[in-house]
């Protein structure tokens, strides 16, 4: 029963995910229509602007999520520490957990940094953009940074349920 329950929590999953794909690539066609508009609108030097914009933004995004699942997992390790854990692998875990969580602050300040270039990009495009224009733009700019939240989400998901049901596959003769 729990090997079923499982596969079909997979399969869920995994609809989901091609659900979000879909999403991702209708970002993208809105993402390649908004930059035909500033690119025809804009000066060249707000154009490049905006478009590095748009890159750090989604690998910005990605290195916070990135780093806080393997932030999470390292704790999630420390908290199974107990008597029989040797000394070598608690240190490394420490070291790894500060290693992280300073990585994921200096993410953090790239993220503070991004929103920053995010409000300039903005100012410049309320130049040019009609209101509905300018509405659209923060519209993808939202739906870009959830839609990858909702993707590395439902990936843990995934792997998480895989793993457990891998294990569970295993330990039954």
């Amino acid at each position: 029963e729990l090997i079923s329950s499982l596969r079909s929590k997979l399969r869920t999953l995994w609809e989901e995910r091609e659900l979000v794909l879909s999403e991702a690539r209708e970002c993208v066609e809105r993402g390649e229509e908004l930059e035909a508009t500033v690119r025809e609108l804009c000066k060249p030097n707000e154009f490049e602007r905006y478009m590095m914009f748009i890159g750090d933004l989604e690998k910005v995004v990605s290195l916070l999520l990135c780093l806080s699942s393997r932030l999470a997992r390292v704790q999630n390790a420390m908290r199974r520490i107990d008597g029989n854990t040797d000394a070598e692998e608690k240190q490394s875990l420490n070291e790894r957990h500060k290693l992280l969580s300073r990585q994921r602050e200096d993410a953090k300040d790239l993220k503070e940094n991004l929103d920053r270039r995010e409000r300039v990009v903005s100012g410049i495009l309320a130049k040019y953009l009609t209101d509905q224009q300018l509405q659209d733009y923060q519209r993808f700019v939202q739906l870009k940074t959830s839609l990858l939240i909702e993707q590395k989400d439902l990936e843990e998901q995934i792997k998480f349920f895989e793993e457990q049901l891998g294990s569970l596959e295993k330990s039954i003769p």
